[in-house]
């Protein structure tokens, strides 16, 4: 949550505000500090300390953290008692604060602290502090090893694997599970070994690149069972690695590693550590012979989820084409053109062939094939049959098809409505619209339907869509209408937005509602409505004077 310092008063809970308010005006706020410009951290008490850091950009805190357990909203009480404190010289609050509160803010940052000390210190007394502080604070010598592992070169990847371990545990709590609090330390500490990784590839160290990038897996992998990833550090790591290991196969490496890289591919995939066949596609960018494609093939085959048995298929194709010849392939592809993908390549040879037969086959059993499990593909294939229909000006057919595609879009690429009118014999056209009105009308008292709206407005038929806009009116809808409906009914779109505003208003609480009212006074004012809106402003104002935010809004109208 975004949170502007001038309005957070007005955009926090207000229970959660009252509370955090409590917590600053008892001096909840025992330690605060400014980390670095605009980077700010607190120790708040609670039922323990809890450590608040939050970072000021333009009068804005852009990004906030705490770790205590709250996750019932974007804001805690401990985040709010930091920012009454940050904010204490502005702010009036009428109770006396405690000692610690009316202490002076700190000037000096901590960073700036920081580099004053190193500059006094002598070389042994660091050594001597890092020392001492890596034998009694495991999170302090993890991320001090981490952060200098690029002076590891060389070093075997059951190095790489225990220095992760290490940090892995460190973070982990009392339970043995590692917090969504603690997942910012993983990424601070881990961070490192990554981009150690990437600078030896990136200078030909493929073996360290490799050892790094293995560790990194398998340890995050496991971590990714133990860890709260609701922020994604551990399974950017996981992808990270994979794809370091990809690009590390797309080099020319020495073939031991090459092989090596293969085998831990194929291991690795059969120890089904992984969910999805990405770890073969990587080994098939190693393949040399005809032999390792067979052993890939033979891996593809023994996929078993619904999902990765089509996209092992399609790779399997490929290999089968690269590897086996024109022949196999196009056994293989007879063997399998059940599946879409394959189907879907397939179609496109005899399409450019003239062989418009082999198209409507495929094009009629895909139809057949995937009605059932995947109606979402029907579109395709109804496109195609369309083609060969325009191909052969296939009248009958080119209504049929396009007639689908118009009411069963999908997001399809052409103008079904305009292919349909170009076709449609001119005296039937009017019919044959009301045919699909009439079909497609639904039938609930929320008779708003886009595709009988898109009719209207093709045809220019405005009496009837302001008629259905009358009968489902929202502010979108009118919104959405005003650019067709404006020139003539101008003055009734002006009553339909006071009408729906009043409710709205009513109904919706906070400034985003707010802005978004305003948005359509605006929209009232520019319609000629400009009597109405002020009005509407009026009323607001007397009906609800409590609402700052609000007043604060529609001063800007």
């Amino acid at each position: 949550m975004i949170i502007p310092l001038d309005q957070f008063e007005i955009l926090i809970d207000s229970k959660i505000l009252k509370r955090g308010a409590d917590y600053y005006e008892d001096g909840a706020v025992i330690e605060f500090e400014e980390i670095s410009t605009g980077e700010y951290e607190a120790i708040v008490l609670g039922t323990e300390e809890y450590r608040v850091q939050f970072r000021v950009s333009e009068n804005t805190i852009v990004e906030h953290h705490c770790d205590c357990p709250y996750d019932l909203g974007p804001v805690c009480k401990h985040l709010v008692a930091a920012i009454f404190y940050l904010e204490q010289d502005r702010l009036i609050i009428n109770h006396q604060t405690s000692s610690a509160q009316k202490t002076e803010k700190k000037t000096v940052s901590v960073s700036k602290q920081v580099k004053n000390v190193l500059k006094q210190i002598s070389h042994s007394e660091l050594i001597s502090f890092i020392e001492k502080q890596s034998k009694t604070d495991k999170k302090f010598r993890n991320y001090f090893l981490s952060a200098f592992s690029y002076l590891h070169q060389g070093q075997s990847k059951d190095f790489y694997k225990k220095q992760i371990h290490n940090a892995l545990q460190a973070a982990k709590g009392r339970d043995g599970y590692i917090s969504w609090s603690e997942t910012k330390y993983i990424h601070s500490t881990i961070t490192p070994f990554l981009e150690n990784a990437e600078e030896s590839l990136n200078k030909g160290g493929f073996e360290n690149a490799f050892y790094i990038s293995t560790a990194l897996l398998e340890e995050m992998t496991e971590a990714f069972e133990y860890a709260d990833d609701s922020g994604g550090d551990i399974s950017y790591f996981i992808d990270a690695s994979i794809e370091l290991l990809f690009n590390i196969a797309t080099e020319d490496i020495p073939k031991p590693l090459n092989d090596e890289i293969f085998d831990y591919c194929l291991s690795e995939f059969e120890k089904e550590a992984f969910s999805d066949i990405t770890l073969l596609r990587i080994a098939s960018k190693l393949i040399k012979n005809e032999k390792e494609a067979d052993v890939i093939i033979q891996y593809l085959d023994s996929v078993q989820d619904t999902y990765e048995i089509e996209r092992a298929q399609t790779f399997q194709l490929e290999l089968v084409r690269k590897f086996k010849g024109i022949d196999e392939a196009e056994k293989f592809i007879e063997k399998y053109i059940a599946n879409p993908s394959i189907r879907k390549e397939e179609i496109e040879k005899p399409f450019e062939n003239r062989n418009y037969k082999r198209v409507k086959e495929l094009s009629e059993y895909g139809i057949l094939k995937d009605q059932n499990d995947k109606p979402g593909l029907l579109g395709q294939w109804y496109d195609w049959l369309l083609k060969i229909a325009m191909v052969e000006q296939n009248v009958p057919k080119i209504i049929e098809f396009a007639r689908y595609r118009f009411l069963h879009s999908f997001g399809g690429s052409q103008n079904y409505y305009q292919i349909l009118k170009n076709t449609v014999p001119k005296k039937d056209w009017h019919r044959f619209l009301e045919d699909i009105i009439k079909e497609i009308t639904p039938n609930t008292h929320w008779t708003y339907s886009p595709l009988i709206r898109k009719i209207y407005i093709e045809e220019k038929w405005w009496d009837r869509l302001f008629l259905m806009l009358k009968e489902n009116t929202s502010l979108q809808n009118i919104e959405e209408n005003e650019l067709y409906l404006s020139e003539d009914y101008a003055s009734e779109l002006v009553q339909l937005y006071r009408e729906r505003l009043e409710k709205y208003v009513e109904n919706y609480v906070g400034r985003k509602y707010y802005k978004t009212a305003c948005r359509y006074l605006r929209r009232m004012k520019k319609l000629g409505g400009k009597d109405q809106a002020d009005s509407l402003i009026k009323f607001f104002k007397e009906k609800y004077p409590q609402r700052r935010a609000l007043m604060d809004e529609l001063s800007k109208v």
